[in-house]
């Protein structure tokens, strides 16, 4: 699970934007941020530079307790 679609509407981002500067078709953003397909690790790392945030941010840890 991933965090991307809450770190973008924290920044008022839009997926569109988001999608045009990845070079990947909405859909495939919207899925990242609906959870319904999980990025590879080189394209988290990408979304976290061009969202100036570190990659830990993009990504939801289990809470063990």
């Amino acid at each position: 699970m991933n965090r991307i679609k809450e770190v973008l509407n924290e920044r008022g981002i839009k997926q569109t934007w988001l999608s045009e500067k990845l070079g990947k078709s909405f859909n495939m953003v919207n899925d990242y941020c609906n959870n319904r397909r999980q990025p590879k690790l080189e394209v988290l790392f990408e979304i976290a530079k061009i969202l100036n945030v570190e990659v830990k941010e993009l990504i939801n840890e289990k809470d063990n307790k």
